[in-house]
């Protein structure tokens, strides 16, 4: 994902509410289950780091590569999450996703 692709979500993602919050439970199967099913029908999600926040970095990568979906960004204790499903409810300009090949 280049930079160019990363502010658009960004900014698709600004006026989104955290949908999934980790907890004092930690990133178990049930928070991946959560965002699974979240990335399904939104395609990005924002999820909320009530605990571990000194580790919301490598969970959040973690994350990531357990839900194959993209870390779009990290700001305070939120991360969002972007991974494109088959209705394609975001869409992504061309000229965007062009410009970083």
């Amino acid at each position: 994902m280049n930079s160019s692709v990363r502010s658009f979500l960004k900014a698709q993602a600004q006026e989104l509410k955290p949908i999934v919050m980790v907890g004092k439970g930690g990133v178990d199967p049930r928070i991946i289950t959560a965002l699974n099913e979240a990335l399904a029908s939104h395609e990005l999600v924002k999820v909320k780091f009530q605990a571990f926040k000194d580790e919301k970095r490598e969970l959040s990568e973690d994350l990531a590569a357990k839900t194959d979906s993209a870390l779009v960004s990290i700001i305070g204790f939120i991360a969002t999450f972007y991974r494109a499903g088959e209705a394609h409810l975001i869409h992504i300009p061309k000229s965007l996703v062009e410009k970083g090949e």
